[in-house]
Formats: structure tokens, C-alpha cells, sequence
């Protein structure tokens, strides 16, 4: 048995769908109001619970030999409080139960943030130190890096045996987080290409991630190990975003504004956000700016040779393939193929 938490979530659903198309069983933690059609779909079994409900972690864990803790506070804006619950305390539930009802592995979920805010052109693997130049508010950062420091423990005291996985930008089907937004600004014709737009992206497909997570839980060398999920191989800001225009049907992006322009912007409308107490986050942020139009690249070459990470789902056809999903879920008809999403396949 295989327990996922997060699994409506955009990673988690990928590690579901893999390990059910491999005929593994899955049993699904999600909350009384989760929606769980897809998931349903999937003839997965559910506990209900969340990850402040020990007693309900622990039955969920009963009988599991893998655990793929996936579920976490995401996004870069909200109160601390949030993610000291969701994500620190919650991993502290989690892997607690999971000691206690005898779990083999504890894959846990975290992210290339966790090293901090590296922006100088550097290439950076798993021997980099964490927590880089994080400011005050870079609440997700610190969350996740608290969050490991829970795992690690319970590892080096020899209570359960311990992956961690590191992803980078993840992108996919049933991302309800950033394609929506991304979609509007290139139809409205919003979207800039932050500097000049041949820096080098860490997006990664989320089913390519799923893969590296499952070889990573049955691996005894894994053991101990944290691995950068963070890319499909090469592709650039500005790829990236002609890649989106062209499975939109919109023009290509050819605005561009400065990096150091949009930070400040970001900054700026960030100190507004808190000082005002936004529930909503701000149009820019700093940490947005830093993933699009950073300099620094974060490896992958530990996961590819060790769980053999590789690019199952490239970017020609993921992108693609998730815009689709999206005009899907909004019961749109699809854009109008340019000639280059064309020659996609599906």
C-alpha cells in the first residue's frame, strides 16, 4: 500500500496516477471538502483526515510500506501561522505516524527554495547549503527547509528511512496553481520576458517527477538521500513562454521589462500586500520574479543517474498537452493550432 497526501494537488495526483498505472494500490489522506472526482477515477482508497488530525494520519498510514508526503502550504503568500501548521507541524504528524505504524520509506516533497535565493549565473546541486539570502517574508522557503530539518531528524535517529525530493517549477495537468494565470496574461497580452529571456528555466513536467519519486522509494541507495527534480533538460525563459503562446494560439511574448525593475516592483507591492493585510497576493511578487528570470540553474544530474530522471513527458508535448487540459477543464473549445503546436503530438 502507498499512501499520498496532496493527492488532488498537482504532484501528488502525477505520483497517484503512476503508481495506479503501474497496479500499485494507493490510499489517498484528503479533506472532508477535497474534490475527488478525478481521484475516484483512479480506484483509490480514501481516509479522510488532514494533517492536524494525528489519530487520522495514523490510521491512514496502517498497513502502508511507502509514504509520498507531497501535501504542504503552497504558494508565496499568507501568514507564517499557515505555514508553521500546514507544512512544519504537519510533516511533524506525518512522519510521526508513520513511524509509529511502521512505514518502510518517507518520500518527502520539498523544493530547489529551500537553497534560497541564489540569482548569479551558478549552477547549484544537493552539497549546496540551504537558506541562501531569504528575506523576511519568503514564508514558503522557510517552511519547506523547516519542514526537512523534521525528516532528517527522524532519519538520523533511525526511526524510518528517508527520500527527499526537491522539485523546481512544476507544471502539468490539474495545475490549478499558475497555468490560469499564465494563460491570462499572455492573452491579455501582459506577460514580459523579464532581462533579456535567455536564462535557462527550471520548469519540470509533473508526471517526469512522479517517476523519480516512485524508482526513489523502492532504491535502497536513495536512503538518505535528497535529490533536485528541477528540469526537463534546456529550455529558456523566452522557449518557454513561445512555447505557451503557440499552444495558446496567442502572439508571441516580445515585451521585455528589467529583472532588477520587476524585483523592486515586487517588493514594493509585497510590503503594500503586508502592510495592508491582502488575503490576496500581490500581481508580482519577488519570489515569482526570481523563478522566471533568475540566472542561477539548479542541477539534475544526481536524479538522472541515480533514479533515472529523464524527460518522459518534453516540453513540446507537456506544454501543450496542459493547455489543453485547461481550456478542457474550463469547457472551452481548444485554441487554434499555430503551426508549431501543430506538430505536437498529444
Amino acid at each position: 500500500m502507498n499512501l499520498v497526501t496532496g493527492a488532488s494537488g498537482l504532484l501528488g495526483s502525477h505520483i497517484v496516477e503512476k503508481l495506479r498505472g503501474g497496479d500499485s494500490p494507493v490510499r489517498a489522506l484528503v479533506r472532508r471538502n477535497s474534490v475527488r472526482t478525478w481521484l475516484e477515477s483512479q480506484k483509490v482508497e480514501f481516509v479522510e483526515g488532514d494533517l492536524g488530525q494525528p489519530k487520522a494520519l495514523r490510521a491512514a498510514c496502517e498497513g502502508v510500506d511507502v509514504v509520498y508526503h507531497s501535501a504542504a502550504k503552497v504558494g508565496d503568500w499568507g501568514r507564517w501561522e499557515e505555514y508553521q501548521r500546514v507544512t512544519i507541524d504537519g510533516t511533524k504528524n506525518m512522519i510521526d505516524a508513520a513511524i509509529a505504524a511502521g512505514v518502510r520509506r518517507f518520500v518527502h516533497v520539498s523544493s530547489i527554495s529551500v537553497y534560497g535565493y541564489h540569482t548569479r549565473e551558478c549552477t547549484i546541486d544537493e552539497t549546496e547549503p540551504l537558506g541562501f539570502k531569504l528575506y523576511k517574508w519568503a514564508y514558503y522557503s522557510r517552511s519547506k527547509i523547516e519542514a526537512e530539518k523534521v525528516v532528517w531528524q527522524a532519519h538520523r535517529e533511525g526511526k524510518i528511512e528517508v527520500t527527499v525530493i526537491r522539485p523546481a517549477w512544476i507544471y502539468g495537468e490539474r495545475d490549478r496553481a499558475t497555468v490560469a494565470r499564465l494563460v491570462g496574461m499572455i492573452q491579455q497580452r501582459k506577460a514580459k520576458i523579464l532581462g533579456p529571456g535567455n536564462n535557462r528555466l527550471n520548469v519540470i513536467y509533473a508526471g517526469n517527477i512522479a517517476e523519480a519519486a516512485i524508482t526513489a522509494a523502492h532504491l535502497p541507495a536513495a536512503n538518505g538521500e535528497a535529490y533536485n527534480c528541477s528540469n526537463d533538460g534546456n529550455i529558456t525563459q523566452q522557449e518557454y513562454f513561445d512555447l505557451l503562446a503557440d499552444a495558446i494560439g496567442a502572439p508571441r511574448v516580445t515585451r521585455h521589462v528589467p529583472y532588477r525593475v520587476a524585483y523592486t516592483a515586487g517588493f514594493v507591492l509585497e510590503l503594500l500586500g503586508h502592510l495592508f493585510r491582502f488575503k490576496n497576493p500581490p500581481f508580482i511578487t519577488r519570489y515569482a520574479v526570481w523563478l522566471m528570470g533568475r540566472r542561477s540553474f539548479f542541477s539534475a544530474e544526481k536524479a538522472r543517474k541515480h533514479l533515472n530522471l529523464q524527460a518522459t513527458v518534453p516540453y513540446e508535448r507537456g506544454i501543450p498537452n496542459t493547455i489543453r487540459w485547461y481550456f478542457a477543464q474550463k469547457k472551452q473549445p481548444a485554441p487554434p493550432a499555430t503551426p508549431e503546436t501543430a506538430r505536437v503530438p498529444s
